[in-house]
């Protein structure tokens, strides 16, 4: 377990923040920023460190520690390998989001879930809001929107945050691969016919702080949407990482019926964002500035 400490001015009161899934995208991010918030005491758990689909490990820890805040990112996030691996799949994404908010809500700490746009069909023409239907179409946006069901009902507090193809300079995502693609071949073909957000983890997880840091969580809680600015699609996605790196790889654009995977994907999956800007002072930047930045840290 990794532990953030930093010693705070005397009228500041210390937060405990307990952060699963230590190891994940956002995990790493949030470990990287920590220093940038002198007040709070950050203790980064992975899945070795604590199994959160274990209910008597929860409680015996939170009895160890005074947590204000379970940032949980841990999540069982291979979308293919989920429609034949279902229960793992709810075990993670739904059964432990459960054990957190019961934990959470008995011991008076804050739930903040992460979710995904997965929870939505793909049929929409316009930004999704919070408050639209949801239909998940792959059995991972099912456990995902379980997940969100389990974490209202036993934690009311808790907010939820959706967000869409997170990338950053730790483990593997679509950028790292696009990277390590473009330097074995000379040419690869991506889909052009799916539409949503990238989203830097490192925004996503300044965001989060900046959410704890305004003391606004607990009278707001909810769902909220976050990704970074603008619309794009996989293959546009692509080719601006090959002009960023000046890489001479060809980008071909295919449709998704010629790429064809276990899960299905949703067609459009656009997070509209308007609720947690209005709601949080949290940055919402270009996602094309902030892949600039990912690239650069990449180098």
């Amino acid at each position: 377990m990794k532990i953030v400490k930093i010693t705070l001015c005397l009228n500041d009161k210390l937060l405990t923040i307990l952060v699963t899934g230590a190891n994940s995208q956002l995990g790493n991010e949030l470990h990287v920023i920590a220093p940038q918030f002198p007040y709070c005491q950050f203790l980064f758990v992975t899945k070795a460190e604590l199994d959160i689909t274990n209910f008597n490990s929860i409680i015996k820890y939170f009895k160890g520690h005074s947590v204000d805040y379970c940032i949980n990112c841990a999540a069982y996030t291979a979308v293919d390998k989920a429609e034949t691996d279902e229960d793992q799949a709810y075990l993670i994404n739904a059964d432990a989001v459960a054990i957190l908010a019961k934990i959470c809500s008995q011991n008076n700490a804050q739930l903040i879930h992460i979710s995904t746009d997965y929870v939505f069909d793909g049929t929409a023409t316009q930004p999704y809001k919070e408050t639209d239907t949801t239909n998940p179409v792959s059995v991972y946006g099912q456990s995902k929107l379980h997940g969100e069901e389990l974490a209202i009902k036993h934690c009311p507090n808790a907010i939820i945050i959706r967000t869409s193809w997170l990338y950053s300079s730790f483990k593997n995502n679509f950028v790292k691969t696009m990277l390590r693609l473009m330097k074995e071949k000379e040419s690869i073909h991506v889909v052009n016919d799916q539409f949503g957000c990238p989203t830097f983890a490192a925004d996503l997880a300044l965001a989060i702080m900046r959410i704890i840091r305004s003391k606004k969580s607990k009278v707001n809680p909810g769902i909220y949407h976050y990704t970074n600015a603008g619309i794009t699609n996989w293959y546009e996605f692509a080719v601006a990482i090959k002009k960023i790196t000046g890489s001479n790889c060809i980008v071909d654009p295919i449709t998704t019926a010629q790429y064809p995977t276990a899960a299905k994907r949703p067609a459009y999956s656009v997070l509209d964002t308007a609720k947690i800007a209005a709601t949080f002072p949290v940055e919402i930047p270009n996602w094309e500035l902030s892949l600039e930045k990912c690239l650069g840290l990449l180098k």
